[in-house]
């Protein structure tokens, strides 16, 4: 219904504008944003103008993803002379957060700056601090960028939650991109109130859900500054953290599947993943992918490579975004990538919040759980799950090609997965063309992860 806009010259006027290898349909900015705030509070006068205000909205998104990735592999190039570990990723933002923030905060879609956005990962505050001065040195001798506008949410943080990082806002290519730059404390943070927003069903980014359960984040997130500066919390200020910590956990546990807070996924996918970007790409290029999560189960339902070519990458986002709605529990995101390992850093919300030992040592505590992994991930818990409901045990079993296109089809990595239940003796897999099923043996174990 909207990959096309042949038939609709008449309602739309539009001239073509060309950025490296995509061609922009322009838009006045009066329509974009009335397209935009129709779409945010679902106010249309007639099924064509519902259609219109896509259209509108996801050519000005895509305008986006050129400009983003050459000013990605830009600063990628500037970076092998930044003498620290780091991480980066592009994604181009989500049309569920970007609708969420118009209405959030009453802003026009042309006046959003983080459309486009690179995240960056250094290990502590004065890395952080020297990447700042790395990065903006860089700027002043390049005439594609220049800076819109700094934020610093180091000190102090977000007033409504807590959150902490620093925020650059360039002039790119035509567009304004943000770059995001984090300490590997304050990315943990950040990923771990994601995950928990979006199993708790609550945007706590956003300042929506209950205030003890924001509370305890923005607590914990003065914490972690104090030890990034050499501070560690006084005895009183770690025993009123543990406080909001219990508090927090029973609201959101009382509302959430205790499985999916605490599973993970595979790591061995990403090994697969990384052999297909090695056949595609060079040390310099970005490699773009959609991920499809489930959260309803704590699992990807697909990871996709996808072309490089802006229009055919964009329209492989638009498709997947329809079929997979953020209402039934789906997430699509379009990341960008010289190394797709990188995205286990900059995404790990969607893996499973791996301990960030410096911190939760000095606190003596893990955060709501996530460092308490179970031995299996959601993929395992799943393919369990459903050999048990077959009543696959002993000689009964299932096929691997059965399990995978039939029962299991949802699940991203399957293959994965089975190799973890066979190293822990949990199935019975004598050979991939062989029935998979239950180690009756292992009944026990297998019930308690169900």
């Amino acid at each position: 219904m909207l990959g096309s806009l042949r038939g609709q010259k008449s309602r739309v006027m539009n001239y073509p504008r060309q950025i490296g290898k995509v061609t922009e349909k322009m838009y006045p900015r009066n329509k974009i944003d009335m397209a935009g705030k129709a779409l945010a509070v679902k106010n249309f006068k007639s099924d064509d103008h519902q259609i219109d205000c896509e259209i509108v909205f996801d050519e000005y998104r895509r305008s986006f993803l050129q400009p983003l990735t050459n000013s990605t592999i830009e600063i990628q190039n500037w970076l092998r002379n930044f003498n620290c570990q780091y991480y980066i990723a592009q994604r181009l933002k989500r049309k569920p957060q970007i609708l969420r923030k118009m209405g959030r905060i009453s802003v026009r879609l042309t006046q959003l700056q983080d459309i486009g956005g690179n995240r960056i990962i250094v290990n502590s505050n004065k890395e952080l601090e020297s990447l700042r001065i790395f990065i903006k040195g860089n700027l002043s001798s390049n005439k594609n960028f220049s800076i819109y506008r700094e934020t610093d949410y180091r000190i102090f943080g977000r007033d409504d939650t807590g959150y902490r990082s620093l925020h650059i806002i360039l002039n790119a290519f035509g567009k304004k991109i943000e770059l995001q730059l984090r300490s590997s404390a304050q990315h943990y943070w950040a990923e771990c109130i994601e995950r928990t927003s979006v199993i708790y069903g609550h945007y706590l980014k956003e300042n929506d859900g209950d205030p003890k359960v924001i509370e305890y984040f923005k607590a914990l997130s003065h914490a972690f500054y104090e030890i990034e500066c050499g501070r560690e919390p006084a005895a009183q200020e770690k025993i009123s953290l543990d406080k909001k910590r219990d508090e927090a956990e029973k609201i959101i546990k009382a509302k959430t599947n205790n499985n999916v807070l605490h599973s993970y996924v595979n790591d061995n996918i990403l090994h697969t993943l990384a052999t297909i970007e090695s056949k595609s790409s060079s040390s310099s290029s970005i490699n773009n992918w959609i991920l499809i999560f489930d959260w309803n189960g704590g699992h990807f339902v697909n990871w996709e490579a996808i072309p490089r070519d802006p229009n055919l990458a964009y329209d492989a986002y638009i498709k997947n975004e329809k079929a997979y709605a953020e209402e039934s529990g789906y997430e699509v995101v379009l990341v960008g990538s010289s190394d797709v390992s990188m995205i286990r850093k900059t995404h790990s919300h969607y893996f499973g919040i791996d301990k960030y030992e410096n911190i939760l040592e000095n606190l003596d505590q893990s955060v709501l759980g996530f460092s308490v992994r179970q031995p299996i991930d959601s993929g395992c818990r799943k393919i369990l799950y459903t050999l048990m409901r077959k009543r696959c045990w002993g000689k009964r079993g299932i096929r691997l090609d059965t399990l995978k296109n039939h029962y299991c089809k949802s699940l991203f990595g399957v293959e994965a997965s089975l190799n973890t239940l066979k190293n822990l003796d949990l199935v019975i897999m004598p050979g991939t063309k062989d029935p998979i099923s239950l180690n009756i043996q292992k009944k026990e174990e297998i019930n308690s992860y169900l």
